[in-house]
């Protein structure tokens, strides 16, 4: 039996010429501010410097797309932030040289197994009212602890560290991305991914 052969990686440099990804800024009903083209985020320097990186895969658009279709029909005061969206291998290996070791490590994936960002298939993203304030969620992006962990809701509720509207906001965002075919994971509220992970790393080119 063969092997299927891993497509060729693709440059970040390269990425406006290549037809399976979408600019973010096609995307109605959403808000922009890639928090690691700026300094505001965990490492508190510019990850993206010279990088153009508001990009996602053409399904993943789709689909971020359809989730802000929900979020308006549900809540019309509210949007989509998004924080984080195409992320390059390379700066997933330089996150990587800065958390190794440190408790900050179970919230990134190795590089040589790659994140599911590198491929354009994952997004970071919160909620803005019409004045694009940012909704209390209980912890902020990039807050790695366990107050941000979704599958920690209810002990956190029960412990006073989570409120009922903090969950609820939680809530709706997760159901608004599961209308757009994205799914969450435990540990960061504002993650979600689109698409099989395993076909994503197997099937789809890398950006690099």
């Amino acid at each position: 039996m063969n092997r299927m052969t891993a497509p060729a990686p693709i440059r970040i440099e390269d990425i406006a010429a290549h037809p399976g990804f979408t600019p973010l800024a096609q995307i109605a009903g959403i808000v922009v501010d890639l928090r690691y083209a700026g300094r505001h985020n965990f490492a508190s320097r510019v990850l993206y410097a010279g990088w153009d990186c508001a990009w996602l895969r053409r399904e993943a658009a789709l689909g971020l797309q359809e989730a802000a279709r929900a979020l308006a029909a549900r809540q019309p005061g509210l949007r989509l932030l998004v924080l984080d969206a195409l992320r390059p291998q390379r700066v997933q290996e330089a996150i990587w040289r800065d958390v190794e070791g440190s408790p900050m490590q179970h919230y990134f994936a190795h590089p040589a197994r790659g994140s599911i960002h590198s491929f354009g298939m994952a997004v970071d993203v919160t909620l803005v009212d019409a004045a694009g304030r940012e909704a209390d969620m209980g912890s902020a992006f990039d807050e790695m602890n366990e107050t941000s962990h979704s599958a920690l809701h209810a002990e956190l509720l029960a412990a006073g560290r989570l409120t009922r509207e903090q969950v609820a906001r939680r809530t709706l965002l997760a159901e608004v991305m599961a209308a757009g075919g994205f799914a969450g994971i435990t540990t960061e509220w504002w993650h979600f991914d689109h698409g099989d992970r395993d076909h994503v790393r197997t099937g789809l080119p890398r950006v690099v």
